[in-house]
């Protein structure tokens, strides 16, 4: 797999996980990586009304020269993306899995605070496993 990079962003498009998982990435700041989510945010939001048959839940997938941003929009409003190769074949089955596992240790954990920022080890751990370390 050529998985570069999960984030996770909410409905107000503020970023609450970021993770790297390989290396030669563009080392960013954390307000870089916040300004990127923000962006994307807003980007989706026009594509969404963008369709010319009038309903589109918008922008799924975003192609770079050397990469490829696939976005699954939850039904909360909330995105998950994966950064990966322009080969990579089953984004759509991994962000499915990311968000099962979302739903499951995040979601349900008593002490998080929704649209907050992740802060599970079990959530980490969980995706180390699906996707590998970074």
């Amino acid at each position: 797999m050529a998985i570069h990079g999960l984030w996770i962003i909410n409905k107000a498009g503020g970023l609450v996980y970021q993770r790297n998982f390989a290396e030669g990435l563009a080392q960013l700041t954390s307000n870089e990586y916040l300004v990127l989510a923000g962006t994307l945010h807003g980007i989706h939001a026009i594509t969404s009304r963008l369709s010319p048959t009038g309903s589109s839940s918008g922008a799924e997938v975003i192609e770079g020269e050397s990469f490829k941003l696939t976005i699954n929009l939850t039904l909360t409003g909330t995105k998950f993306v994966l950064l990966t190769s322009l080969t990579e074949t089953t984004a759509e089955v991994i962000l499915q899995k990311v968000y099962e596992i979302y739903a499951d240790a995040v979601m349900k954990n008593p002490f998080h605070t929704p649209e907050m920022p992740i802060r599970s080890e079990g959530f980490d751990s969980k995706i180390t496993t699906l996707i590998g370390s970074g």
